[in-house]
Formats: structure tokens, sequence, C-alpha cells
């Protein structure tokens, strides 16, 4: 992922409530609007009545009162079984056994639902005189705001804007996860006061240029800063390599842990993170960071904020695959360790991390046991291992994620896809599928993200980054994307369900 070195719901009435949820529903369940589209019209069954039997008066007159009386009935029916079904839904919210369902912006990318969908990145400014302001200083360049990461957590969405150009005035920043609206305005978080568009530019309490995050399962948000700015133009380390931990109960900062400096190489760039942890309480937490400019895991142990780093091989790019061709573009990227994804939890085998470089066709892995370690940073090399075979030509992955089946989902850059593979199964071309591929809607799906709700979802954000790059991005297209689909619905009836088996020729003696 190359920058430029390379070139809860408030109380109101119910009836209120229920005829919002009721009217938002038709535009998710179009079958609630059947009962208006198939209805009798009185006045059409009148015409059609006196035109055929006109002289059969006194059928037709009880002919229209039953007409008017069941029409008045299927009416009832129909309005008191969608405020029905909305109460269920609402009810099972507030209790906590379902998420309310969110409001697409369009369906165009099957299996996949677009919650929103921006052309430009725009935000909640505090006033209309602060933005005209932001905007004739410079401070906000719309051009210049590149969506980049994503954590869903809740009822919100976080989505990381690096300041990689002049002119992005807030680097991390939260959206609604209902929908309802196409390209909605960003909230930035946790307000502006962190960001540098109301701040001293040089104090490094605040947030400086963000690349990703992560939601433990203790409501604690893992924020990765970089500490540079103006990174494809003029780069400049303002700031040291930071982890910014926020309370998503209170949205307030709880701690600050700057990368030490020995850990931190010429040119290092921390681009993901991931967090490890396997108790209620997060005692056991753990961090690993790719830095993947400098081919490094960075490991992180909260429990007495110490950091350690491992350097592999594997971390490194392959050569023939750092060679990029995306809708008529051609670039090069040397890029290292990117993709980061953890095995569920499972208290009898140990959890293993998959990795991979961004410029790789190969899937690696490491068991945690060894990351969690710090004495087998020089005591390791055989302990990195490679999964199975080659994604193949134009196999450049970035991000991964696994949910609780063993799914992983990761982005494919160069196809316009999000492939899958069930990890309980060989990693083999044969054994890894395709959930979805639009050349229009995933153009390069950077981030991929699993929630962590009881049924699971899957989200992805495709940003064009190259033509970001390239400065090709035009207002006339949706260059920017929020896509989400539930992961079971996902990989149903694909070689990556896990109730698919594979099946294996008997041996030949």
């Amino acid at each position: 992922m190359a920058v430029s070195h390379q070139w809860f719901i408030q109380w109101s009435s119910p009836t209120v409530i229920f005829t919002d949820i009721a009217r938002q529903y038709q535009k998710v369940n179009h079958g609630w609007n059947y009962y208006e589209a198939n209805r009798i019209n009185p006045l059409e069954s009148q015409a059609r009545f006196r035109k055929g039997y006109r002289d059969q008066g006194q059928i037709y007159n009880q002919q229209r009162i039953m007409t008017r009386e069941n029409l008045a009935k299927q009416r009832a029916l129909n309005v008191n079984d969608r405020t029905r079904s909305a109460a269920v839904t609402l009810w099972l919210a507030m209790m906590g056994l379902t998420q309310p369902q969110s409001i697409p912006a369009d369906m165009d990318t099957p299996p996949f639902s677009t919650l929103y969908k921006w052309k430009s990145i725009d935000f909640e400014f505090p006033s209309t005189q602060h933005r005209r302001q932001a905007l004739h200083s410079g401070t906000y360049v719309p051009a210049n705001v590149l969506p980049l990461g994503l954590e869903v957590w809740g009822s919100r969405i976080w989505v990381t804007l690096p300041s990689w150009r002049k002119g992005v005035p807030a680097t991390l920043a939260t959206v609604s996860r209902d929908g309802g609206f196409t390209s909605p305005l960003l909230k930035p978080y946790p307000d502006w006061s962190y960001h540098r568009a109301y701040s001293d530019e040089n104090n490094c309490s605040g947030l400086t240029s963000v690349f990703r995050v992560n939601a433990d399962q203790c409501g604690r948000l893992w924020v990765l800063d970089s500490g540079q700015i103006d990174s494809q133009d003029n780069p400049k380390q303002i700031c040291p390599p930071t982890i910014i931990v926020f309370d998503l109960l209170t949205d307030s900062m709880i701690a600050r842990y700057p990368i030490p400096d020995k850990y931190v190489l010429q040119d290092s760039l921390f681009s993901n993170i991931i967090v490890d942890s396997r108790s209620e309480n997060c005692s056991d937490l753990h961090l690993y960071i790719a830095d993947t400019w400098r081919f490094g895991l960075l490991v992180f142990r909260e429990r007495d904020n110490e950091f350690w780093r491992f350097s592999h091989h594997l971390f490194y790019p392959d050569p023939l695959a750092s060679n990029y061709t995306l809708h008529g573009l051609n670039f090069q990227w040397s890029d290292g360790i990117f993709g980061l994804a953890l095995t569920p939890i499972d208290y009898l085998e140990e959890r293993i991390l998959y990795f991979h470089p961004m410029s790789s066709y190969r899937e690696f892995s490491v068991s945690t046991e060894v990351l969690r370690d710090p004495s087998r940073v020089n005591d390791s090399a055989t302990a990195f291992s490679l999964v199975g075979e080659s994604r193949g030509l134009f196999g450049q992955s970035s991000a991964s994620a696994i949910d609780r089946r063993g799914v992983m989902f990761y982005g494919l850059v160069t196809r316009d896809s999000v492939g899958c593979w069930d990890t309980k199964k060989p990693y083999h071309k044969k054994t890894t599928g395709i959930v979805a591929m639009n050349t229009d809607t995933i153009v390069f799906p950077n981030d991929i993200k699993i929630d962590q709700e009881k049924r699971q979802s899957v989200w992805v954000i495709s940003n064009k980054l190259p033509m970001f790059q390239d400065e090709s991005l035009t207002d006339d297209d949706y260059n920017y994307r929020i896509m989400f689909v539930d992961t079971i619905e996902a990989v149903q009836s694909t070689i990556c369900d896990p109730l698919l088996k594979l099946s294996y020729p008997s041996t030949v003696v």
C-alpha cells in the first residue's frame, strides 16, 4: 500500500418509533409495498363493472361494497403486519438480541450491500462558516481526503483518513451503522479538538495521521497513528508513530504508547494493526503491527507496555509481484508485510496469525505462541512458514480477516474482487473462492473487517487508491464505498463454506 516512496435508541412515543421503522422497512423489504401495487382500485373496478354488466346494477353494487370492505381489511392487515414486524425488530434490538437492520445505499454488488458511497469526502464542520474558511485556507481540500481503513463496533463505523496530502482536516471519523443516506458527512472522532484543523499542528497529544484501527472485545479502540504528514508530497515525521487507545463507551482517550525509536527504522511505515486477546477482561492483550516498508512485525504487550520486533525474509515483497496493473494504470510497489488475520479463539489450540506482503501472491503463517514470547525474536526462523499454493498472477492482496467459523476474507486489489478461504481446508487455487467481483464498485478493496456481533458480517472499504495517487479521480463517479454482507451468506454453497466437505480419492495400493 505504497504512498510516495515509489513515486441505544433515544426514547419517544412507541407510535412514532414504529411508524418510522415501518417507513424505513419499506425501503428494505419491497414485499411490503406489494399491497399498494396490486390492490384493487375502487374507481377502476367501478368502470369495469359498468362496462361489462350495465344491466346487473344490483350485483355490481353488492360487489363494490364487498370490494371496499375487503380493501379496508387488506390494508389493515398489511399495515398491522408491517408494524408488528418493525416492533419485533425494535424490541429485539433494545434487548440486545439483534442489530437494527442497516439500510443500504445500493445493492449493485451482490451478495454485498453498499451501506454508503461517496464521490468525495465531507465532514460535519462546527458551522458553515468553519467549512468555508477551511476550504479557503486549504485546511480542507476534498480531492486530497482518502478513506483508507475501517472498523465496526456497536452502532458506529470508524473510518481512517491518513494525512497523505495537505488538506485533510480530520484523520479519524465515524458514521452511523444504520445507513439511510447515500453519502453522509463524516464526524471527526472523538471531536475536532483532536485533529490538526483546529489544534496546534505540532501538538502530538492528538491525532496526526491514522492508518488503521482495531477494536477489542472490551470496548476499546486501538488506533495506529503513523505521525507522518504529507507523505505523498513532502513527507514530514512531525510526531513519533504511536498507538492510541480510546474508550468506546465514553469516547475518551485512555492511553498513548509511542513506538520506541529502536524499533522505528528509516522510512518505516506502520500500516496495519490487529488485536489478540482471549480473556474476557483483555488482561492478556497483545497487538501485532506490520511495518510494510521496512519488513518487520512489531508485538506490543499491554500488561507491561513492552514492544519487541520480529524480522523474517517472508515479510519481504516478491519482486515478481511488485508490478501492478489496474484499469489501465501500471505502477510498481515494493510493499512488504501488510495483511494480518487471526484464527478464531480455540482454548484447545494456539491461535495462528496468517499474513502476507502486499506485493506477493503467497500466504504465510506463524503461531502466536511464538509471537507472544519476546525470547523468540532471534530464535524463530523456522517458526514462520509458507501456506499452500500461490494465488496466481495478479494475486496481490490487501487486508484480510477471519470470522468465528474460520473463513478468511481478503481483498484482491488487481482483480476488483473479495476472495475467501476456509482455513480448515488446504490453501490451493481450487479451495479458494471469490465472494464478489465488480469492476465498478470493488476497485481496490483496501480494508476488510469482521464485526463482533453474534451473527457476524464482513465489511469492506474500496477506495480506488492507485487512481487517487495518480490524481485521476473525478467527482462524476462514486469513488469510495463501504459494503457489508453476512459472513454465512457470503460463502454459502461455495468452496469456502465450512459445511462443504472435500472428498479425497481412495488410497491406491
